[in-house]
């Protein structure tokens, strides 16, 4: 694990994840029965904690890139 990483919840791992594997975050949302809103929610804190420690994902392949390398996934799960 990246000892930059920044501390997500279970919660927030999980939707990253989710988004990762989905087409769009309306996927996301009715897999894990939120709204949309509440994906976005999670999205933008996960990219705000990132900004907080100096490594910004402004993007969904950064955010995967963060995930790898902080130890949330691995390439062979994908």
């Amino acid at each position: 694990m990246n000892s930059r990483a920044p501390r997500l919840s279970a919660r927030e791992i999980e939707v990253l994840l989710t988004w990762l594997r989905a087409d769009s975050k309306q996927e996301v949302a009715l897999e894990l029965r939120v709204g949309v809103g509440t994906v976005n929610t999670h999205i933008s804190r996960i990219r705000t904690k990132y900004i907080n420690v100096g490594r910004p994902a402004p993007t969904k392949a950064a955010l995967f890139a963060r995930a790898i390398q902080d130890g949330h996934t691995t390439l062979d799960e994908w």
